[in-house]
């Protein structure tokens, strides 16, 4: 069913002449487009961040240019102060968050003598760009990208205020939207999520480790996730709470191309 946004200004498309592009919502059900790469690396470059390619690949000494055999690129964004970086690995053999390819992983050190992350997060196609670019956004507006102030209460206060629920058997660590398929948890991070924290590489086989926010779209209990973003445990809350923001938003987006899974949950409203 089609909702306009818009309900006192209601536009009726030609059925000869379908909109092409619509203002969707809520934007954590809405995709990403088929534009993730672009979206968030128009945000970067805005941001005044460099960005290079590495390209690995073989090549038979009499093979042309154009038959070489590309096994891996990856696409780097580096910040300004050499601080912050953001990746994009989808080409790259990423590992699977959720059961989805991991697309972005975003790092930060404290100061660069350092040549190892002090926190990362990563990001599975289908999340929206937006979200991802006011996470960034938020990442570059920082002085100091490791050290953080706010509890965990921040990012879950975030999200209740506009409109998400607590989560009933987890109250002081996780939330959910009004519809039930897209959760913020906090708590033991899964495998292969890079983290400063010395502790985690000094756990017994039967111990936790140090707690991270997790978050993904479910459409349907026991559906596919629509995507998966995973925090570990050294990303300050202030910056978790960004991405909460901008993932509760009420302000809808932009779309061409709608996830199979959620259109028939999404509100729309012709954008020509």
């Amino acid at each position: 069913m089609e909702v306009s946004l818009h309900p006192h200004h209601p536009v009726v498309p030609s059925p000869s002449n379908p909109p092409s592009a619509f203002w969707v919502g809520p934007r954590y059900l809405a995709g990403d487009d088929d534009l993730l790469y672009e979206m968030v690396a128009d945000t970067l470059t805005g941001l005044g961040w460099a960005n290079l390619t590495v390209v690995r690949g073989r090549r038979g000494p009499d093979e042309a240019a154009e038959d070489r055999q590309v096994l891996r690129s990856t696409v780097l964004h580096i910040g300004p102060d050499a601080l912050r970086w953001a990746q994009w690995v989808l080409a790259d053999e990423p590992f699977l968050l959720g059961e989805l390819p991991v697309a972005w992983q975003v790092s930060a050190r404290e100061d660069s003598s350092s040549p190892l992350a002090a926190w990362s997060a990563y990001f599975t196609p289908g999340i929206p760009g937006e979200v991802l670019g006011d996470f960034l956004a938020a990442l570059n507006s920082r002085h100091q990208p490791t050290a953080g102030s706010a509890g965990p209460e921040l990012v879950l206060d975030t999200l209740t205020t506009r409109g998400w629920l607590r989560d009933i058997d987890h109250p002081r660590s996780g939330a959910v939207d009004p519809m039930f398929t897209t959760y913020v948890s906090l708590g033991e991070v899964p495998p292969l999520i890079q983290d400063g924290d010395p502790r985690a590489l000094t756990l017994a086989g039967d111990e936790a480790g140090p707690a991270g926010w997790q978050a993904w779209a479910e459409p349907a209990l026991g559906a596919p996730y629509l995507w998966a973003a995973s925090f570990s445990s050294g990303v300050p809350h202030d910056l978790v709470a960004a991405f909460a923001a901008s993932l509760a938003s009420s302000a809808p987006v932009l779309r061409r191309v709608l996830p199979e899974s959620t259109k028939d949950r999404l509100l729309r409203a012709p954008a020509d």
